[in-house]
């Protein structure tokens, strides 16, 4: 009987960086809508806090729930206009991420002030929906690609810390350019409360922030679309069976992955917890940060600018050394570190009760490296379990991100149904409540996530059923 031994795919430098741009969009409207989207609709638009959470919430659930019907589909239909079927997806959703994300960061434009929230609302969900629709069908379809363009482990590692370098890229653009805008607002004016605070002279800045991103990120996408080359043999059929045999000997049908098989397998709910876990301490810390630099530290609006900002060039620097270092103690091990320095962070604030503007610089370090350890170390374990199934490998991303946006979203609507603050301003009270939000939040989900990494050492990720049928040859 013979062995079935994948091909093995490699990428050049110059294929690796266009693939990369290919997450650019998305990830500069990420980090507008995770940092931002709190601060704009509450201190910019006026929304009580948790309206601001029900359209986060609405988009997160969003984002969920369509995001395994799009890796169902992405698998199992064809390509269009000769692209590759997970080409194809990505350019439906850039398209849908170009239309629909202007809107979100605009005030209602056929309301007065005479409207009510709750109609405005309804006003923003329709691009919310859609917004999320197409950025789920990029992000789906362009984590589809890694395991069918690399088959290498350490190639993966490689191709996901390229993606996650030019990620971070993304992120230290939006907060340069917010940093900037600010700047030149401040320049302009002469009033302190207009420099300091946030409030609805910010909606033209805001507006021009989103736009900016936008037609950097359309520049980005057509590099990845002329640059990246899809396989489609790569990607295998819907369903079938791989068979090798010998003249001499019974035959052996291995049946490829479809959905319902990975149902079945354990360490699919491993990855699924494990990379839940790291998505609310990226999301979650990125959400409220803003708000715990405006609210609890009480520092000037352009910190919010500068601290994340700080945090993603961490990250990034953080990011070159990854592949040598997974190298060398592993995948799982350098998770831990991750979240070492994620739980350093998280005691910093607890414990730094009168953390001054210098001290926060040192706990954003401690934040952007280890987010940006756990997020590339849980990407490439997702990758490793995948394996040669990629014929399946969007409904496993799918599936992955419909576990970390429900309970994002779910998370964002808990924190601010408790804000305890009776009225929209912010009181005494809410300066140590974010606080507590940035300290529990981080460390309580870093020590589940060691939780779920102590069951991947025990039991590794991979594929463990039999599915090896031996029949008689016939």
């Amino acid at each position: 009987m013979e062995q079935f031994v994948p091909a093995d795919r490699t990428l050049s430098v110059c294929r690796r960086v266009c693939y990369a741009a290919g997450h650019f969009l998305n990830d500069l409207c990420a980090s507008i809508w995770f940092t931002y989207l709190l601060v704009y609709f509450h201190s910019v638009l006026g929304f009580r806090s948790a309206y601001a959470g029900v359209l986060l919430l609405i988009g997160q659930v969003a984002d969920g729930f369509c995001t395994p019907l799009i890796g169902y589909e992405s698998d199992k239909t064809a390509g269009f206009l000769k692209l590759g079927k997970r080409k194809s997806w990505h350019l439906l959703g850039t398209i849908c991420v170009l239309v629909s994300f202007p809107f979100i960061f605009t005030p209602c434009l056929a309301c007065t002030d005479r409207t009510p929230q709750w109609a405005q609302i309804v006003y923003f969900t329709p691009f919310i929906i859609l917004f999320q629709v197409g950025w789920a069908a990029t992000q789906i379809s362009h984590l589809s690609l890694i395991p069918e363009l690399v088959s290498r482990e350490s190639a993966k590692v490689e191709l996901t810390a390229y993606r996650y370098a030019f990620s971070v890229v993304a992120n230290i653009t939006v907060y340069a350019v917010a940093w900037l805008l600010f700047r030149f607002q401040s320049e302009g004016s002469v009033d302190p409360s207009i420099i300091d605070n946030l409030g609805p002279v910010d909606i033209p800045l805001f507006r021009n922030l989103s736009l900016i991103v936008l037609g950097t990120g359309a520049l980005f996408s057509l590099i990845f679309h002329v640059g990246t080359k899809e396989d489609p043999s790569a990607s295998g059929g819907g369903g079938g069976q791989l068979i090798t045999s010998s003249p001499t000997q019974e035959s052996a049908t291995l049946t490829v992955f479809q959905w319902k098989h990975w149902l079945k397998e354990p360490a699919f709910y491993q990855m699924a917890f494990l990379y839940m876990c790291t998505r609310l301490i990226v999301n979650l810390s990125q959400t409220y940060i803003s708000v715990y630099l405006t609210y609890s530290l009480m520092l000037s609006k352009n910190f919010i600018a500068i601290i994340p900002l700080v945090m993603y060039i961490s990250g990034f620097v953080c990011s070159l050394a990854m592949k040598p270092v997974s190298r060398l103690i592993g995948i799982s091990m350098t998770y831990f570190i991750g979240l070492l320095l994620v739980l350093g962070f998280a005691t910093w604030v607890f414990f730094d009760h009168k953390m001054e503007a210098n001290n926060i610089f040192g706990a954003a370090v401690l934040l952007g490296a280890g987010s940006a350890t756990i997020l590339v170390m849980s990407l490439s374990m997702t990758a490793t379990l995948i394996g040669e199934q990629t014929q399946s490998g969007a409904f496993v991303y799918g599936a992955m991100s419909l576990t970390d946006k429900v309970a994002n979203g779910v998370g964002v609507i808990l924190i601010q149904s408790i804000w305890p603050c009776s009225s929209e301003s912010c009181c005494p009270d809410c300066v140590w409540f974010y606080r507590d939000v940035m300290a529990s939040v981080t460390g309580g989900v870093a020590v589940a996530a060691a939780l779920g990494l102590i069951t991947v050492l025990i039991w590794p990720i991979r594929i463990r059923s039999n599915y090896l049928l031996n029949s008689r040859q016939q």
